[in-house]
C-alpha cells in the first residue's frame, strides 16, 4: 500500500509554525516535501526544549522532511529554486506578500516555467488588501479576529494571556486550513490539469474556526442562554481522590438543563425557582453545581458515572495532563504518540498523524533535518558535481549547519 500523496513534490519555504505545520500534515500524507531555509534558519530551530543542538519544537513540525539551504540574494540559488520547481508539484510559502517576487519566484514567475504549478501562500492579512504588509503572529492574528476579546468578554481579563500563551490557535488553524486548500487545489489540478496560486489568511481562518460568528453578528439577546453547546461553560467537578473531571455541555442551556435532570432523575429541579430558566441558572450557577457535584460523588468510579451520562445523550471526560493521555490505553492502542529521533542518539516523543487509512500505509516519522543537510543530496539529484557543489558552498550560495557528529 502507497501513501494517499505518495509521488507528490513540495518545496517548503515556510518557517515558524503556520506553514511548517501544512507541510508536516502534507509529509506525514506521504508527499516528499523540500525545506528551504535563508541563511539565518527557520527561528522554530530557536524553540525550547533543545536535545543537543536539535529542537524538539522544530522536530515536531519537520520530521521526514529533505532540507536545503539558499541564499536567494544570488541569482544561483534562484536559478536552484526554478530547477527543484520544475519537477516540484507544489510551492508553500508563508512570507509577507510580495517577498518571493523580490528574487523572481513569485507565482506567475514560476508558473511561466512549470505551467500546472500549485502556489499556497500562507499570511496573516492576506495577498491583497490594506493590511497585507502587516507583521502577523498567532497573538495579535487573535486579537484583530475577535477571538481575544471574546475570551475577555466572557472570562475575564485575566485569562487573555494565558489563552493566547497557551495555544498558537491561529497558527495550527491555518496550516490545516492550508492542507485542505492544498488537496482541493490537487483535485482541481487532477481534473483540469491547470495549476494556480492560492491565498490563506490566518485571520481568515481563525474566523471560520469560530462557531459564534453568526452570534456575534446578529445582535440577538439570547436571554442568559448559552450559546450553541456551549462547552467552555461545562462543569468541572473535583473528585474526593482529587481528578477532575467535566461533563459536556452546560445545563445553564434549557436544552440540556433538561438532560442533567434526567441523568441525575432530579425531575423536581426542573420546577425548582432558582433554576426555572437561563438567567436563573446562571444567575445561581453555585448552587447548581452544587446539585451536581453532589449527585457526581455518588458514584464509585468513573465508568459507572459515565454509563449514566451517555444515557442522557451527555458526555464525560477526565481532565487529563499530555502526559497522562499519552499513557492512557487508549493512546496505547491507537498509536497516537510516536518517537522521532532527536538526532543526539535518543528519541522525542511526538503526535503520531490524527488518520488511520484502511487502503493506505503512511510513512514513518522520519528526522528532524538540520540546516542545509540534504544541499548535496539534493543537487546531485539536479546533476551538480561535486565540484560545482564545493564551489556554491564557498561562495556562500549555499549554507549548512550540521554538528560534526551527525
Amino acid at each position: 500500500m502507497t501513501a494517499p500523496l505518495s509521488g507528490i513534490r513540495i518545496i517548503d519555504f515556510t518557517r515558524v509554525l503556520a506553514g511548517p505545520h501544512c507541510t508536516k500534515a502534507l509529509r506525514d500524507l506521504g508527499a516528499e516535501v523540500i525545506k528551504i531555509e535563508p541563511p539565518a534558519p527557520d527561528t522554530g530551530r530557536s524553540g525550547q526544549p533543545h536535545v543537543g543542538p536539535m529542537s524538539l519544537y522544530f522536530a515536531q513540525q519537520n520530521a521526514g522532511k529533505r532540507a536545503i539551504s539558499l541564499d536567494l540574494n544570488f541569482p544561483e540559488a534562484q536559478e536552484i529554486v526554478k530547477n527543484l520547481v520544475t519537477e516540484a508539484d507544489i510551492v508553500i510559502e508563508n512570507f509577507r506578500p510580495g517577498t518571493l517576487d523580490l528574487f523572481g519566484l513569485g507565482f506567475e514567475q514560476l508558473a511561466a516555467i512549470k505551467p500546472d504549478l500549485i502556489m499556497v501562500s500562507i499570511s496573516g492579512y492576506g495577498q491583497s488588501g490594506p493590511w497585507r504588509n502587516r507583521p502577523a503572529f498567532a497573538p495579535t492574528v487573535q486579537a484583530e479576529a475577535g477571538f481575544t476579546e471574546i475570551i475577555g468578554r466572557h472570562y475575564g481579563d485575566a485569562l487573555i494571556r494565558t489563552e493566547n500563551d497557551a495555544y498558537n490557535h491561529a497558527d495550527v488553524y491555518t496550516g490545516l486550513q492550508g492542507v485542505i486548500a492544498t488537496l482541493a487545489a490537487l483535485t482541481h489540478r487532477n481534473q483540469t490539469g491547470e495549476g494556480q496560486h492560492v491565498d490563506v489568511a490566518m485571520v481568515s481562518s481563525i474566523l471560520s474556526v469560530n462557531d459564534r460568528v453568526s452570534y456575534e453578528l446578529s445582535g440577538i439577546d439570547v436571554e442568559g442562554e448559552p450559546l450553541a453547546l456551549s462547552a467552555p461553560e461545562s462543569p468541572v467537578i473535583e473528585l474526593p481522590d482529587g481528578q477532575k473531571i467535566t461533563i459536556a455541555a452546560s445545563p445553564v442551556s434549557t436544552f440540556v438543563f433538561q438532560r442533567y435532570c434526567a441523568m441525575m432523575r432530579r425531575n423536581d429541579l426542573l420546577l425548582d425557582p432558582r433554576f426555572i430558566n437561563a438567567q436563573f441558572r446562571r444567575d445561581n450557577w453555585e448552587d447548581l453545581l452544587a446539585e451536581i457535584r453532589a449527585w457526581v460523588l455518588t458514584f464509585r468510579t468513573i465508568e459507572e458515572l459515565e454509563a449514566q451520562v451517555s444515557e442522557a445523550g451527555l458526555a464525560v471526560g477526565t481532565i487529563r495532563s499530555v502526559s497522562e493521555i499519552a499513557e492512557s490505553e487508549w493512546a496505547i492502542e491507537r498509536g497516537a504518540i510516536r518517537e522521532v529521533e532527536d538526532r543526539s542518539g535518543g528519541t522525542a516523543r511526538v503526535p503520531a498523524p490524527p488518520w488511520i487509512f484502511s487502503g493506505c500505509e503512511l510513512p514513518d516519522a522520519g528526522l528532524p533535518p538540520f540546516q542545509g543537510e540534504h544541499n548535496r543530496e539534493l543537487l546531485a539529484e539536479m546533476g551538480l558535481t561535486d565540484s560545482e557543489i564545493s564551489r556554491l558552498e564557498k561562495d556562500s550560495v549555499l549554507i549548512s549547519n550540521i554538528p560534526d557528529a551527525q
